[in-house]
């Protein structure tokens, strides 16, 4: 079976037309020794065959995406949805030739009410977990289920101005556990469903928004400027 998905430990850093030269990159730094946190990279290739099939994926990749994940459990020590030493992992974008910002990127993800409970227990600070939690649901709400980001804000204004706080900062714990239930709420209202609890849909349905990210209307067109400029 072809080859789709490269643990960070497989890859080179001349392997740009594969990788990606974010994914290239995180290859060499760990084939010279960097400590940099593990991971994997799918295939630039994945993208190609996703678009020229009408969004679908080649076959094989749901596994090889599951192998390597158990993989990173393994090496991280740490287990994906695991209520007491989560794993939390980035979804990130990356192409043969650079594109800074153009393509979407979810962080934090397999944050959920459980393996909050473990980030708490790991940093003994609640108030940063509850930080971290409402900062992932924005951006998962906002990347991958298409609320308008505008919302979110409106929402965390809003609780500042009842607070009578100015800066995200100052908002303590308990305030934040209540925009985590008003995010809750935004998310039923605008998609009819829950926030996704489970870590490994939340997984899927990000790499989903990120391959559809590559034909965003500015991802199109910072390419056609760039070939334009040369």
């Amino acid at each position: 079976m072809k080859k789709y998905v490269y643990f960070f430990n497989e890859g080179k850093g001349d392997m740009k037309s594969v990788l990606g030269g974010k994914g290239a990159g995180l290859a060499e730094m760990t084939r010279i020794g960097i400590p940099v946190p593990q991971g994997f990279t799918i295939t630039t290739e994945v993208c190609v065959e996703y678009y020229k099939n009408d969004k679908r994926y080649p076959q094989g990749l749901d596994g090889q995406i599951e192998e390597n994940l158990k993989k990173l459990e393994q090496v991280s020590k740490k287990g994906f949805g695991d209520s007491q030493n989560p794993l939390l992992v980035s979804v990130r974008s990356g192409a043969p030739i650079s594109m800074p910002g153009m393509m979407d990127t979810v962080l934090n993800l397999g944050l959920n009410d459980v393996t909050i409970q473990g980030i708490i227990e790991k940093t003994k600070n609640e108030r940063f977990a509850y930080d971290s939690y409402r900062r992932f649901m924005q951006m998962f709400g906002n990347v991958v289920l298409g609320i308008e980001h505008d919302k979110f804000e409106h929402l965390l204004e809003e609780l500042k101005r009842e607070l009578k706080v100015k800066l995200d900062t100052e908002i303590d714990c308990e305030g934040l556990k209540i925009l985590v239930e008003r995010y809750k709420k935004l998310v039923k209202q605008e998609i009819g469903k829950d926030f996704p609890q489970e870590p490994k849909d939340q997984l899927k349905t990000a790499i989903d928004a990120v391959f559809n990210s590559w034909n965003t209307k500015r991802a199109v067109t910072y390419r056609r400027i760039k070939s334009l400029l040369g």
